[in-house]
This record gives C-alpha cells, structure tokens and sequence, in this order.
C-alpha cells in the first residue's frame, strides 16, 4: 500500500501572458457558455467575474481545495464556480497550469 503524501503549503499562483489570458476571457465570457453556466447553476444569468485560480490540494489549510482569497464565493450563493472547460484551456493555449476555475456572479 502506498503512503499518501500530505501537503502542508502549496503555490497556487500563476501567471497569464496577456493574450492567452484575453482568449480565455473570450471563451468563459461566450453568451453560448454564459447560457449554459447559468442554466446549471440554476439562475436567470451570469456574468463572469474576471477571477480564476488554480484549484489547489486539499489540506487543514484549504480544506474547499481553492487558495483561502476564493472560499468567500464559494459560501457566497450570489456566486458559482465552474472548472474552466479543457478545450476551452487547449483553445486558449493554456498548458500550465493544467487545471483553472472561474467564478461567476449570479444575476437574478
């Protein structure tokens, strides 16, 4: 049996170059994918917020799995936070990080 490693800190931070960035801001901010996002959250619109993490472990540190900065929307029911879509990441040619989320405002 193997041992599971425990993580005490982890970095979460990253950095866009700007015309990758603006590419995925395009696609999370597409009317299409807006529909669908407030569809499955179940709310009459959303809007995207322009925030986006790397989903980090869990540990006694961050036991929601995102850096401390977003656990406010996650409690918050005016907001919902999605995985970004692979293709959208392959798209935009993000390939590091390998994982984002995005968060997005509840309109109604």
């Amino acid at each position: 049996m193997a041992n599971l490693k425990i993580i005490e800190n982890f970095d979460g931070s990253f950095t866009l170059a700007p015309e990758i960035k603006s590419a995925l801001f395009q696609l999370l901010k597409n009317e299409g994918f807006i529909q669908q996002v407030a569809r499955e959250s179940q709310a009459e619109t959303v809007e995207f917020t322009e925030l986006i993490f790397q989903p980090v472990p869990y540990s006694e540190n961050t036991p929601k799995g995102m850096p401390k900065l977003f656990e406010q929307y996650h409690e918050s029911d005016d907001y919902v936070i999605i995985n970004v879509p692979p293709n959208f990441m392959f798209q935009a040619k993000v390939f590091s990080p390998s994982r984002l989320c995005a968060v997005y405002r509840r309109i109604a």
